[in-house]
């Protein structure tokens, strides 16, 4: 089973297990992190999307260390203007273990379905009845045309 959720203004798809780098998050290493933000849930063909969200659902995870990412550098140049500005930059992460993912989400889909599979039902009933009225009128029109030209002979 995997899931998709968001934090830190990303989406991350993450199977239980996982060790992935998440954008900074203020908690302890040793810290449980629940993300309540999830918007997809998945096993094989059995997909679960929300909208936007799965209420209900959550992920949670461990976190294993906090961290700085390797040294970017940050160059602005103009060629010709005597313009250069020389920088570097290291971003702050979180590393988090997935140590499970679930809530109620089938349970709550199940319903929904239900509903969908009626209204096309509904739909597709009112769609046939003015189709089948709709002839009778033309067959009227068409023998009322016919009594007119029979008498006008």
């Amino acid at each position: 089973m995997y899931a998709v959720f968001r934090t830190g203004g990303k989406q991350y798809r993450a199977v239980k297990g996982d060790v992935l780098r998440l954008e900074k998050i203020e908690a302890d290493e040793g810290a449980t992190i629940k993300f309540d933000d999830v918007l997809l849930i998945g096993e094989g063909a059995d997909i679960k999307v929300g909208n936007p969200t799965l209420s209900g659902t959550s992920v949670s995870g461990k976190v294993l260390r906090q961290g700085k990412s390797k040294k970017v550098s940050v160059v602005k140049f103009k060629r010709r203007q005597n313009y250069l500005r020389q920088g570097s930059h290291r971003q702050f992460f979180t590393e988090v273990e997935i140590t499970a993912i679930g809530g109620s989400a089938k349970k709550a889909a199940a319903p929904k379905k239900e509903a969908a599979d009626e209204a096309p039902k509904k739909a597709a009933a009112k769609k046939a009845a003015p189709k089948k009225a709709a002839p009778k009128k033309a067959a009227a029109k068409k023998a009322s045309k016919k009594t007119a030209t029979k008498k006008a002979d």
